[in-house]
């Protein structure tokens, strides 16, 4: 499974209504609205990297209110629960 973190510059007019409409494409996990450089982050979760082109390129990059997008391959997942294991090891 390959993760990539989509960062979303969308028309200011049609936050939520982007929001939704990329929340709906097939492979988008989550979308966050946000304060900051960008609107929104999606997370996509695909199987390879053809995916990925297609569910940005071919599908977000194309919705109605969305203006750009930054797209970051996530290499390796850490969670709160992974580092704590970490430090548990030997006790």
């Amino acid at each position: 499974m390959i993760t990539a973190i989509v960062l979303i510059s969308a028309d200011v007019h049609a936050i939520d209504e982007t929001a939704q409409a990329v929340a709906d494409v097939e492979g988008v996990r989550e979308v966050y609205s946000c304060a900051g450089d960008v609107d929104l982050i999606a997370t996509v979760a695909v199987r390879d990297h053809e995916q990925i082109a297609a569910v940005v390129t071919g599908t977000i990059n194309k919705l109605p209110g969305v203006r750009h997008t930054a797209t970051h391959i996530a290499f390796k997942t850490f969670s709160s629960s992974d580092v704590d294991a970490g430090f548990s090891i030997g006790e």
